[in-house]
């Protein structure tokens, strides 16, 4: 994932966008940027996060750059933003992407006489330069950026920094947000809404899918209408966004609650207490608790004063060893007792199986466990939330595997998505016993739909059914 800032504004505007693209820590854990463009023109910095916050790594950074106009990325992946020349003049690029035709739109380019790309990411053309190169084939900003979104299979949400302001568009299908804030020096673009509130913004709009705008101190100007059709991505409330995030009118919090409500309606195991996988399975807990009447309780405690992200590093054997020893039991609540333990989804099935071995190795009598959103049974093909090389890394696809060999059709997989087909229930109780639980029951996609309170249709649920 990614996430990007942008700040318009009559005065000085480095430490709002400081600040502000801090606040997206949480969605990106390998590379952070900062842009601005002021009397000097523009000046930009990118650092490597792996290993230190975004915070000490820009400190420096921000007290020499000034400017009116800013832009900040952070991401898990391609350093941005980047400084391109090109036939519309200087300027400034990040994106908030995953291009499926990666391939086919770069070999396009070289067949159409576009002679070569300076960044490169891990071996391969950096894809914001990627998209910059499909912007700048077209005769002005706002068409290159339409050309960007049509042209780009997956998800592209774009700022572009100038000497005149900020072009700011959301992906074709709104799969990704994009918020604009306001005061009274001028507007700013946020992927999170609250990152602009605790800096004195106050909400003005949020972009619609495939909107173009261009922002100045003095405005907010539509350039691209909305499309009609949008497929919002659910997992964001589920697991991604930042609990005083919202989305699409709805909190993460708030969606968190409701789908734990919404599981609890539909269990009737007999508990202690019901406990959340730090961080997003604590609000689904208390959810589950406040319907069931169950006490919430707090058998394990997230270290996190030193220790990175769990999912920061690129080897998964590390990543699991991180998650493994950033959780800390509290015995005394363990020892004896029947727990429910809610995490918001099942990938892998590494880290849940290893907490839950060590939740019976201090005293656990059963460990009932109840993941926030249905199997996942697709990987995702909008949102880099894995990188995964193969849909074997989903352990779904690996028990359906197991039952049905290695050709298997997509309507068998869509027997698997239904929580009352006898496959499902299989596949279901499969997990189950590979993973040790006392018991297993996902969220049902129904509920967790239901739980937002829009129109089913304006969701995206291909993990969860391959539907798009």
């Amino acid at each position: 994932m990614s996430g990007f800032f942008g700040i318009t504004s009559r005065e000085d505007c480095v430490f709002d966008l400081f600040f502000g693209t801090d606040y997206h820590s949480h969605l990106g854990t390998r590379r952070g940027g900062l842009a601005v463009y002021g009397p000097g023109g523009f000046d930009r910095a990118i650092h490597n996060i792996e290993n230190s916050p975004f915070r000490t790594k820009f400190d420096k950074d921000v007290q020499e750059m000034k400017g009116n106009y800013g832009i900040g990325c952070i991401s898990d992946y391609e350093p941005q933003p980047l400084l391109i020349r090109s036939k519309h003049g200087s300027y400034c690029i990040c994106t908030i992407s995953k291009i499926n035709n990666y391939n086919d739109l770069l070999q396009g380019l070289f067949d159409d006489g576009y002679l070569h790309f300076m960044e490169m990411t891990s071996g391969e053309v950096n894809a914001t330069e990627l998209v910059a190169a499909l912007i700048n084939t077209k005769d002005d900003f706002v068409s290159g950026m339409e050309y960007a979104l049509k042209s780009v299979e997956g998800c592209l949400s774009i700022l572009i920094l100038t000497s005149d302001g900020i072009y700011a568009a959301r992906d074709e299908l709104g799969r990704t947000p994009v918020e604009i804030g306001r005061n009274e020096n001028g507007f700013c673009v946020s992927f999170e809404d609250f990152a602009y509130k605790k800096l004195g913004y106050s909400d003005y709009r949020e972009l619609g899918p495939g909107e173009i705008v261009h922002l100045t101190e003095d405005g907010c100007k539509q350039l691209r209408k909305p499309q009609k059709k949008k497929r919002f991505c659910t997992f964001l409330w589920i697991y991604y966004g930042y609990p005083a995030t919202t989305y699409e009118g709805l909190s993460v919090e708030n969606m968190r609650y409701r789908c734990g409500a919404a599981m609890a309606r539909r269990d009737n195991v007999q508990l202690d207490f019901v406990a959340g996988v730090p961080d997003s399975g604590i609000a689904h807990a208390i959810g589950y608790s406040n319907q069931s009447g169950i006490p919430f309780q707090r058998p394990f405690i997230k270290y996190t004063p030193t220790w990175p992200r769990s999912f920061m590093p690129t080897i998964q054997s590390r990543r699991n060893l991180i998650a493994r020893m950033k959780l800390l039991p509290v015995n005394d609540l363990i020892d004896g007792k029947k727990m429910l333990l809610i995490d918001d989804s099942i990938v892998r099935g590494t880290q849940l199986r290893e907490t839950t071995e060590f939740l019976y190795e201090c005293g656990a009598k059963e460990v009932h466990v109840r993941p926030a959103c249905p199997p996942l049974v697709y990987p995702c093909k909008y949102l880099n939330f894995s990188r995964s090389t193969s849909e074997m890394d989903l352990i779904t696809r690996r028990v359906i595997r197991q039952l049905e060999g290695d050709n298997v059709s997509d309507e068998v997989l869509q027997e698997y998505c239904d929580p009352e087909s006898e496959r499902y229930k299989t596949m279901v109780e499969e997990i189950r016993k590979e993973q040790g639980f006392t018991t297993l029951q996902f969220n049902r996609l129904d509920d967790m739909l239901d739980a937002t309170g829009l129109p089913h249709c304006d969701l995206c649920t291909y993990c969860w059914n391959g539907r798009e």
